[in-house]
């Protein structure tokens, strides 16, 4: 649905994109993340075709950007981050508008602009005028604007922008139902929205693609430095036991269901989890403290991008 080859945006001696190549399939919903001012937007501009591309090149459902235009935007749905609603008009106004001017079939707008307020959620607000509306609901009708003329492809800028917790999660649950039947692109620099929404990731920073992959394979690049118990330790012995291991850097307990406690170690660079786990429990039974659980901690999407950005900026420094 997305192929983009060597992608690069510069303004003069700024560049902003810097050979960027990534692709994305029909039915896939991909988070596209990085820092604030990692290139993100830019990118995204290039991808609708806001923006010219410096060089390389940029196909949406098969047509090049700048070769066929037209038809590679009609395939296209983009909220933009902060999207230029009109506020003096009702939701279901702006709606009929938005579908006119996006060549939505006479015939056919009505029922487009009740199929996009149904998707997003808005039909209860479809006669408020979006002066009235919540920062919440604006994003929803941003939303729905993206979806009236019912494009194969979404492109959604930080759709969680400014939102309250309650809003951030019905936006990510809306946004997981139109991956049904929608090729998505989602940015934003939020991680744990990529982690509940999206299939695979795409991460740039400074304006280069530093890594891509399913979120289980994103993590697997970073290996746990922690690893967790739940103990049966009655008497408070266990930490005592765990201080003396070698790779051990420091416990952390935190208290469960008397007499449980949870125990988390953290370990020296360069030592097997596994390898501290086996000798840990070892030492734990010897001592008749009771293991209950024990295994590696999962390294989370926030330390994988944490470390990806960390590195380019060794990279770059050296």
């Amino acid at each position: 649905m997305i192929e983009v080859e060597h992608l690069t945006k510069d303004y003069g001696s700024v560049v902003a994109v810097k050979d960027v190549s990534f692709s994305v399939g029909k039915g896939e919903i991909v988070g596209f993340l990085g820092p604030n001012g990692a290139g993100k937007s830019t990118t995204l501009r290039m991808l609708v075709g806001f923006l010219g591309a410096t060089s390389g090149r940029i196909r949406i459902a098969g047509h090049d950007i700048a070769e066929a235009p037209l038809e590679a935007k009609a395939a296209i749905g983009y909220m933009p981050e902060a999207a230029p609603l009109y506020l003096e008009l009702r939701v279901r106004e702006y709606l009929a508008l938005r579908a006119q001017l996006k060549k939505v079939p006479r015939g056919q707008r009505k029922a487009a602009v009740a199929r996009a307020m149904a998707l997003s959620r808005i039909e209860e607000m479809a006669d408020t005028l979006m002066l009235h509306l919540s920062k919440g609901y604006r994003q929803r009708v941003a939303l729905a604007d993206a979806l009236v003329a019912n494009p194969p492809l979404l492109i959604l800028d930080e759709p969680t922008a400014g939102l309250d917790p309650n809003q951030i999660r019905e936006v990510r649950r809306v946004i997981k139902s139109l991956g049904e039947n929608h090729t998505i692109l989602l940015s934003t620099h939020i991680l744990p929205e990529v982690e509940s929404t999206c299939d695979r990731a795409i991460v740039i920073d400074r304006g280069k693609l530093v890594a891509e992959g399913s979120i289980d394979e994103l993590r697997a690049r970073r290996a746990s430095r922690t690893v967790g118990l739940v103990l049966r330790d009655p008497d408070a012995r266990a930490k005592k036991v765990l201080v003396a291991l070698d790779g051990v850097k420091k416990v952390r307990t935190r208290s469960r269901e008397a007499p449980l406690v949870r125990v988390t170690l953290e370990l020296a660079a360069g030592v097997s989890p596994e390898d501290v786990l086996e000798r840990a429990v070892a030492c734990l039974v010897g001592e008749q403290i009771g293991v209950r659980e024990a295994s590696p901690t999962q390294a989370t999407l926030e330390d994988v991008f944490a470390q990806l950005t960390r590195a380019e900026d060794a990279g770059e420094a050296s």
